[in-house]
């Protein structure tokens, strides 16, 4: 990873605020020549310090689904155990986010169900049939304080 300045750290403040904004908006927002601007905004994705652009989307209120947070805990923590682990939770599609943790479980992972029955059927056919599992603990989430933001 290149060594980020205090123009590029701008930068990615206000793309992290408005990832749409034009070159133009962004350099006035920054306080450099909109060529400048451009030049370090393609360093910045060339390096991969921007990896890419999303959109954060509401889920519609009719679209009710739940949030479980698991922790899951491996036999083994071993470099092969953990790519095997990381390589097959990366294929299901209802894990939204997943961590390499430090403490008591290895990996935290969000989990999206739409009720606890398909919950406990990602449990049974999805996660407990990870490699390398030993343990999992769930918690459900019961309503969301914080959501992703810019």
């Amino acid at each position: 990873m290149p060594s980020l300045d205090d123009s590029d750290l701008r930068i990615l403040r206000a793309l992290r605020q408005d990832g749409r904004m034009t070159n133009a908006a962004l350099a006035e927002a920054v306080g450099l020549s909109q060529s400048a601007c451009l030049r370090r905004l393609r360093l910045l994705e060339r390096s991969g310090v921007i990896r890419g652009y999303t959109a954060i989307i509401d889920e519609p209120a009719d679209r009710e689904t739940v949030t479980v947070i698991v922790q899951i805990t491996l036999d083994r923590q071993t470099e092969e155990h953990l790519s095997r682990f990381e390589a097959a939770v990366r294929r299901l599609p209802e894990v939204r986010e997943c961590y390499l943790m430090t403490g008591m479980s290895d990996y935290l992972l969000r989990v999206e169900a739409r009720d606890a029955a398909d919950y406990e059927r990602i449990h049974k056919e999805q996660l407990s049939r990870l490699p390398g599992v030993q343990r999992i603990q769930s918690s459900f989430a019961i309503r969301s304080v914080i959501r992703e933001r810019g």
